[in-house]
């Protein structure tokens, strides 16, 4: 009984797979040469420091409650849980909770008031000393 039930979940399973690929073959949309796929790759890339910028903020604040925590543990009980692995914990915290700020200096100074102009490797190698 349980295998026949099975057997039709998929059967339906492939049906909807196949009328899903059909129809998304068969609609109207833009070609899809070189250029289109370029600028979806890129439309796409656009969100990521956005998105590690709040994974390095939600896991800084994770880590730094994890290490007050363990601070805690060594206070109630010293012989069990060292000071070193609280102090470890607010460490990383700290340099996870710091990265986006310090990605934005780095990237500032690189690529001045957003103009994308950015930093190049002939204006790096021709830089001149004013020596009187």
């Amino acid at each position: 009984m349980f295998n026949k039930t099975k057997l039709s979940y998929y059967k339906l399973g492939a049906a909807m797979t196949a009328g899903a690929i059909v129809s998304s073959a068969t609609s109207a949309h833009a070609a899809n040469n070189f250029s289109n796929i370029a600028q979806n790759i890129t439309t796409s890339i656009a969100s990521i420091p956005g998105l590690l910028t709040a994974l390095a903020y939600l896991f800084g604040i994770l880590l730094g409650v994890l290490g007050i925590l363990k601070i805690k543990d060594h206070v109630e009980n010293p012989t069990q849980t060292p000071l070193k692995d609280g102090a470890i914990r607010l460490a990383a915290g700290g340099a996870l909770f710091a990265l986006p700020i310090i990605f934005e200096a780095m990237s500032e100074t690189l690529d001045v008031g957003g103009a994308a102009t950015g930093a190049s490797a002939s204006q790096m190698f021709s830089v001149s000393f004013n020596v009187t």
